[in-house]
């Protein structure tokens, strides 16, 4: 029973180095660094090498570490990760266990559990592993299984990927063009149309519409894909005319197999769930860590290939919009690759691979491929794989390709082929690996220590359902999902009859005008600026809110759309802090209704608007239903231009002297929340960051610490040479000190002793008992330089511990500053009579007749404007 290692952030506990001569694990623990991730790794191994044992523990490491991973699960086995009991119960494992295992080991489902889950337990505490490390697994990592195709799972809207890339086309062209014809490939594949997807004319049709609508940042779906193939929006195609290089008659055989598509009740579900966005993959609603298993074994061949390379495509846009870095951001890991990187044949979802290959290191994004078929991976591809995982092959043809990739991979790194490679994978058995990692300074085989999650191995469509709950359109669990907006039969005190079962109010109510308002505009100087607010919520909507503020049953009587009058102010106020790299812009929009009188206008009463200056309407909102509009007199001082414009600096004076930008920052990382960014998208921000500063300061302090170890390393290895020395000599003193004893006794009983032997012999027995000495003080020395050594290791670390429990709680690190604007970066654009669009509603609560009126520019909770 080995001891696990200290828990440390970035360091992957992957197994114990294994003593491929004698056979025996050692009880040195293997700690991978998560960098090394971000020059990809590579998995190869037979069935039964015990590759997805390594590869689980891989994915748990990485959980643990906060780091999320996208997962392409062709087989099913990586749904195992799911599998998670840390009390270690039989009844937790009892739905999960084989039963035609139980049944040939001759033992009831209940004992085959029970005994399966003993092995899990002696097997974990074999390494070290407790349960509370796997509880800390759970709360890490939020995990969720994506079935698309099918509901078992949670639902993935794949043609969500056929929207416009959020990339700049003139910067990125080339990036967009190689998506769009990766798209077409594996759309061209789903249809079954069997086409060059770069030459054929159905290709280039397809990839024209695809540039046509992109280009104009407009999003494509399947049946706007249809008709524009029916009816292309371009006319030639080169130096041809649509119909000469494309005939009509044959566009429509093509989209007649797309709409065939569309047209199938299975493929419904492909539209449905969360939308193929990369970033929600990554991290849940909260920001939180995520694991998302992309689970395609029920699917046919070119549905597989259709999604994986969409997915692919999808990544490759999400890692260009990623800024650089050298820690691990996210993990892309592909279960099974065999298929979609041949050595000789295109595939679609090769050029994304190999373009992952090549360039995601930049941006902090792993690349993970495992297969069981070494022969049948382009293996001059993974000469980018910086890491390479090979446990035991079936065949010598299938060591020979693997031999041939690390040569590869090692003259990509610039190192020599000093190892006996073909002989150590030769001698590598179950649950063995050999690790060439181009970080280390060599190889090193190592034993896979024991999986936290029970490796069931694959899950069918209905166990999944079993493990993820029941089906739903709905976004997958680890997102929460929207609050439905506010109901009558939500509330149940109130029941608000809407305006379309309601009867209508009499006529002459309906064009009554209340008190204060006209049945039309009020006349206004043409020098006065005029606006609109948008009117955001409808007539059901301010009746549905009347009831729920009323709490009580109502009878609606009226409902009625009046313009309010009010000032409407317009600024940009700049925030510029040049310490920090600050430099953001705040638009403001004020409005001021202040009843009948303008004049002494207090900006600090006004209502600050959330709208957007595109948003504001040139005229009124018009109900329908030859519904009248109502609008209220003019206040005092609202017809006078100069007042108006006299109130702009007002407007500037109270921003400047009232108005803040409140920044949450993490003082020590610099890292501040940007205006209008979400919780979300700055917790993300905010740990990368983290992550970035933490593997930085392990960076320096192990180089610090590890060059104070080598010079005591060194001091030991010149001690325990003199040691060897010194042992020689005090041997060698010993003997002489014995051979003078022997020649003195031999000499006294001979008659021929001298003073000159005796002077002899005890000057020998004086040498032998010096060295003696120096053998002594060498041991000493020794000792305290091993102690020493020891000590500074230990000293390291705790101080990487520390690093990382500083790191890992980021959050509770978050200051609030308050930003002033400078006076010249305060910026009124405007100020204009204002139009409030507010509904008035009349009703009766059982104790009479009241009024309420509702904002009609508010938003509304949990809905959009």
């Amino acid at each position: 029973m080995m001891q696990a290692p200290p828990e440390q952030l970035g360091s992957f506990y992957l197994g114990a180095v294994y003593d491929l001569e004698n056979g025996v694990r050692t009880e040195t623990p293997i700690n991978y660094d998560a960098r090394d991730l971000v020059t990809h790794a590579v998995c190869v191994g037979m069935t039964g090498s015990g590759k997805t044992g390594l590869c689980i523990g891989l994915l748990e490491e990485a959980a643990l570490d906060k780091v999320p991973a996208i997962l392409i699960d062709p087989k099913g086995d990586i749904t195992n990760l799911l599998l998670q009991f840390p009390d270690l119960r039989p009844e937790d494992f009892q739905p999960w266990v084989n039963v035609d295992d139980a049944r040939r080991k001759e033992k009831t489902v209940e004992e085959f559990a029970a005994a399966i889950a003993e092995t899990w337990r002696n097997g974990l505490a074999d390494w070290g592993i407790t349960g509370d490390r796997m509880r800390l697994l759970a709360s890490h990592t939020r995990y969720t299984i994506f079935t698309p195709g099918s509901e078992m799972g949670a639902p993935l809207n794949i043609m969500g990927s056929l929207a416009a890339p959020q990339l700049d086309w003139t910067a990125e062209s080339e990036a967009i063009r190689e998506r769009i014809t990766g798209t077409v490939a594996a759309l061209l594949g789903l249809a079954g149309v069997n086409a060059d997807p770069v030459r054929g004319r159905e290709g280039i049709l397809l990839a024209n519409i695809f540039e046509h609508f992109w280009q104009q940042g407009k999003n494509l779906d399947l049946e706007t894909l249809i008709n524009s193939i029916t009816n292309p929006p371009i006319k030639k195609l080169g130096a041809f005319e649509v119909d000469v290089f494309y005939p009509s008659k044959d566009r429509f055989d093509l989209a007649m197999k797309f709409n065939a598509l569309l047209a199938s009740p299975k493929f419904q579900s492909w539209l449905q769930g969360e939308p193929l966005d990369v970033d929600r993959l990554l991290y849940s609603a909260d920001g939180q860590p995520r694991h998302s298993v992309i689970y395609i074994a029920h699917l046919s061949d070119s549905e597989r290939m259709f999604i994986v390379t969409l997915l692919l495509e999808n990544v490759l846009t999400w890692m260009r919009k990623q800024s650089g870095t050298t820690s691990l951001r996210a993990l892309l890991y592909f279960d099974e690759v065999f298929g979609y990187f041949p050595p000789t044949a295109e595939p679609p979802s090769k050029r994304p691979l190999l373009t992952l290959l090549k360039q995601a290191r930049a941006f902090g994004l792993g690349v993970v491929l495992v297969t069981q078929n070494p022969v049948d991976i382009d293996y001059k591809g993974l000469t980018n794989a910086g890491t390479w995982f090979i446990g035991k092959l079936q065949a010598e043809r299938d060591k020979e390709r693997v031999l041939a990739g690390l040569k590869g991979a090692l003259s990509e790194a610039g190192k020599s082929e000093a190892t006996d490679y073909s002989r150590l994978i030769t001698k590598l058995g179950n649950r063995v690996f050999l690790m060439h990692n181009v970080n280390d300074d060599g190889p090193v085989v190592f034993h896979t220590r024991w999986a936290m999650s029970y490796l069931r191995g694959p899950l069918t469509l209905p166990q999944v359902r079993s493990l993820v709950g029941a089906p739903s359109s709905a976004p997958a669990p680890s997102t929460p999902a929207a609050p439905a907006p506010p109901s009558v039969e939500a509330v149940p005190a109130v029941t608000t009859p809407s305006p379309a079962s309601a009867p209508p109010p009499p006529q002459s109510d309906r064009q009554s005008a209340p008190p204060g308002f006209l049945p039309t505009q009020p006349a206004i100087p043409p020098d006065i600026k005029q606006a609109y607010l948008p009117c955001l919520i409808d007539d059901r909507q301010a009746i549905r809110l009347a009831g729920d503020q009323a709490g009580v049953r109502v009878s609606v009587k009226d409902v009625q759309l009046l313009y309010d009058a009010g000032l409407l102010g317009v600024a940009a106020v700049r925030f510029v802090d040049q310490r920090r790299s600050i430099n953001e812009e705040l638009e403001v929009m004020l409005l001021a209704a202040g009843g009948r009188q303008m004049t002494g206008l207090d900006w600090g009463r006004a209502e600050q608007l959330n709208l957007r200056t595109n948003q504001l309407a040139s005229a009124p909102e018009t109900p329908g239903d030859d519904q009248p509009v109502f609008f209220a007199d003019l206040p005092e001082g609202l017809a006078n231009a100069r007042a108006v414009s006299n109130a702009a600096k007002e407007l500037a004076d109270w921003l400047y002297y009232n108005i803040q930008l409140p920044l949450t920052v993490h003082p020590e990382l610099g890292v501040y929340r940007h205006p209008n960014e979400d919780d979300r998208s700055f917790t993300i921000r905010l740990q990368q960051a983290a992550r970035e500063r933490r593997d930085a300061e392990m960076d320096k302090l192990r180089a610090k610490a590890e060059r104070e170890i080598q010079r005591v390393a060194e001091r030991l290895a010149r001690e325990q040479q003199g040691l060897a020395a010194d042992q020689a000599k005090a041997q060698a003193r010993q003997a002489e000190q014995w051979v003078n004893i022997g020649e003195s006794v031999l000499n006294f009983f001979t008659g021929r002793s001298t003073r000159r032997a005796v002077s002899s012999a005890t000057s020998k027995i004086s040498q032998a008992q010096q060295a003696s000495m120096r053998v002594e003080e060498s041991k000493q020395t020794i000792a305290r330089l091993e102690a020493e050594k020891r000590q500074l290791e230990e000293q390291l670390q705790a101080d990487i511990a520390a690093i990382a429990d500083r790191w890992e709680h980021v959050a509770d690190q978050l200051t609030t500053e308050q930003l002033k604007p400078r006076r010249t970066d305060v910026n009124v654009r405007a100020t204009a009579l204002a139009w409030a669009p507010v509904w008035q509603v009349r009703y009766d609560d059982g104790r009479g007749e009241r009024t309420i009126s509702i904002p009609a520019y508010a938003e509304l909770d949990g809905e959009r404007r």
